[in-house]
């Protein structure tokens, strides 16, 4: 819209197209909730007040009106669907804009990967904006599809639709001052530079901050929060299907501070999106847990909005887009319509925009493993080992040691004991290389899952209670493109393919939420006790979040970031 009709709009000079009436304008710059009349031209919020003439007028009969909530850190990818489908799920909850890391497929396809979730989201009512992926690989530690350095990030900074760097996972790398590391955030000095230091404090904290790093997502405690704010940092407030860290953070929250702190969902799977919500979720669970109404809404809206640049968005106040949520309740928000620039796009948890969207674009096949030099066995090199400690509904683990059951020479799994064998087999190089160790807590009796999703490398992770099962598994989730399977000897009990990268399924998230659900009830089955125990899984193979973890090239001491052996003297 041109300045000159846009201020003839907002004087009243000129009808606008959309007048919203009969609301409480939930203000979350003056910390206010009060009756307005809201209204809108152009895809743009025109005035707030009273006496406005429009085209169209729409009673919300009482309803309170919010900006559209934004989440701050996602990987869409974690959903298993593309972005498009992600939209139908998060848009009638009231989410109009999502900042992006698409990590998770750059670590298999680099550049067509970031390039391919782009093309997908155009024409899409969300608006998804990228953060460059810091780490591809995270860490060298582990073998991926793809590596990205500076020059190739660099090559995206020209698109409106990616706001900065992405979550600077590396610290040690910032810390050691490792130059390929620094070369990226020297490039991105001028962007928003997003961080990842789970723990970290102290002086190296100071370091971190110095870099330019910005904001963190991996708090789990009141203390490192607070720490992390006294240090000028941005802290995400997380609530995701594996890492459950929102309500342990809100005693942190103030009216003073909450504009330094955000939402974001980081990792959310189907099933959660569908039944709890997204955005909205984490606002009703703040409320619920004792936040003001309007201070948690501005940690979903304005703060995000603030800390991204984005000052186009997140508030209701004249010359905003005018993304807007309507819901009744404002105790327990739940949205009920749902504008974006003014376009009515989502009513009673429906999507109602039914647009032609050009076809998804075509992948290579990613699922490449040397089956003939690939082999499950651990030799005993003695009896007592280090093992992964799965901690319920956190990324953190446990750094184990402990006595394994030992049988004619090899080291095997005792899920008596809740102690099974892990393995992550390479998938992109077919280089045969295979991780092995052990884990306690995912609760298995029997049978073995496979999943290619395996943060951030994205090989294939496998945790059984028998070679055979694990050799099923693992077989079937490759045979199928990727994806994730549960299997009992010789037989496959459930699968969910994954043909998009090993990633993501190219059908709608209804489907593949009823894929899912029947997949979670044979691991349930099996004896797992964890709400998603692929998920949980999957982290397991991340070697930059605390304490123990297994890549394809073995065990890593994360606090100490360096490889370890899986035997203890």
């Amino acid at each position: 819209m041109e300045l000159a009709t846009l201020i003839r709009h907002a004087a009243g000079h000129e009808p606008a197209d959309l007048l919203l009436t009969n609301l409480k304008l939930v203000d979350v710059l003056a910390g206010e909730v009060y009756p307005a009349e809201v209204a809108i031209a152009g895809g743009l919020i025109v005035g707030i007040g009273s006496g406005y003439r429009a085209r169209e007028v729409v009673d919300l009969e009482g309803a309170c009106l919010a900006p559209g909530f934004l989440d701050a850190h996602v990987h869409i990818e974690s959903a298993m669907v593309t972005p498009r489908e992600f939209a139908r799920a998060v848009v009638p909850r009231g989410t109009t804009t999502v900042v992006t890391d698409p990590h998770e497929i750059a670590n298999v396809l680099g550049l067509e990967g970031i390039r391919f979730m782009l093309d997908c989201a155009k024409g899409s009512p969300l608006a998804m904006f990228v953060m460059a992926s810091s780490c591809v690989p995270a860490t060298p530690m582990e073998t991926t599809g793809a590596e990205l350095d500076a020059v190739d990030l660099v090559s995206f900074k020209s698109s409106p639709f990616v706001l900065g760097l992405a979550e600077v996972m590396n610290f040690p790398g910032v810390l050691g001052g490792e130059p390929g590391v620094l070369a990226k955030l020297e490039r991105f000095a001028d962007r928003v530079i997003d961080g990842h230091a789970p723990g970290l404090s102290g002086r190296d904290l100071n370091a971190y901050v110095a870099a330019g790093i910005s904001s963190d997502h991996e708090c789990t405690t009141v203390e490192e929060a607070r720490e992390k704010l006294r240090r000028g940092m941005v802290v995400f407030l997380r609530e995701a299907t594996n890492a459950h860290n929102l309500v342990a953070l809100l005693p942190l929250v103030t009216p003073y501070n909450a504009g330094r702190l955000c939402l974001c969902t980081d990792d959310r799977q189907p099933a959660d999106l569908l039944d709890q919500g997204h955005i909205d979720h984490l606002v009703r669970l703040a409320i619920a847990g004792g936040v003001a109404p309007v201070v948690a809404i501005r940690m979903a809206t304005w703060s995000t909005a603030r800390h991204f640049r984005l000052d186009d968005r997140g508030a209701i106040t004249p010359g905003r887009r005018a993304d807007l949520v309507a819901f009744d309740d404002l105790r327990a928000p739940r949205p009920r319509l749902v504008w974006r620039r003014g376009e009515l796009v989502a009513r009673d948890g429906e999507l109602l925009v039914r647009r032609r969207l050009p076809s998804i674009p075509r992948l290579r096949p990613t699922m490449s493993v040397d089956w003939e030099a690939v082999d499950l066995a651990i030799p005993a090199e003695g009896t007592r080992a280090r093992v992964i400690g799965v901690i319920p509904n956190q990324l953190l683990t446990d750094h184990l040691v402990e006595e394994v059951t030992v049988r004619d020479g090899e080291a095997v799994a005792d899920p008596e004991r809740d102690l099974l064998k892990m393995a992550v087999i390479e998938r992109h190089r077919a280089s045969g290389a295979v991780g092995k160790g052990f884990v306690r807590g995912l609760g298995l009796r029997a049978g073995a899952l496979a999943s290619s999703v395996a943060h951030d490398h994205h090989n294939l992770v496998l945790i059984g209670a028998d070679d055979r099962s694990m050799t099923t598994a693992a077989r079937r989730a490759a045979a199928i493109g990727g994806g994730l399977v549960v299997a009992a000897g010789e037989r496959v009990l459930a699968e969910l393919p994954l043909p998009l990268a090993g990633l993501m399924s190219d059908h709608p998230i209804e489907s593949v939420r009823q894929e899912l659900d029947r997949t979670l009830a044979a691991a349930h089955e099996l004896g797992s006790p964890l709400h998603d125990p692929f998920m949980a899984m999957s982290f397991l193979a991340l070697g930059v979040i605390p304490s123990l973890k297994l890549t394809d090239q073995g065990l890593v001491d994360v606090d100490r970031f360096e490889p370890v052996p899986l035997w203890v003297a």
